[in-house]
């Protein structure tokens, strides 16, 4: 199965995210990982934003390493969203009771 990770970049990516891809590629899958393949030289953005929306419509599913902090998590989810694409949240970040993305993924796994 190809898989694509959404997860921080800019602000460092956690070492569990690392752990996780490495299971799943121990298990036969093809991992998309973004800081390790996309290119980060990119002086806008748009590239990366661009890539990774790629990656997204190819793939089989996208597992989410939820950051509220990150603006890139935020993109790469609605680009997900609007794709269809079945996904799955892969990590245990804080919630409330207020609306919140944790819930919209929750509720559409």
């Amino acid at each position: 199965m190809k898989i694509v990770i959404i997860c921080s970049v800019r602000s460092g990516t956690p070492q569990d995210v690392y752990d996780y891809v490495s299971k799943l590629e121990n298990e036969g899958h093809k991992v998309y990982l973004p800081p390790r393949d996309t290119p980060q030289n990119d002086d806008t953005g748009l590239n990366i934003c661009l890539r990774m929306c790629q990656q997204i419509r190819i793939a089989d599913e996208v597992h989410i390493f939820y950051d509220k902090n990150s603006q890139g998590i935020h993109f790469d989810m609605g680009c997900a969203f609007a794709l269809g694409k079945k996904w799955k949240l892969i990590n245990k970040p804080l919630d409330d009771d207020k609306k919140s993305y944790i819930k919209v993924i929750k509720s559409t796994q």
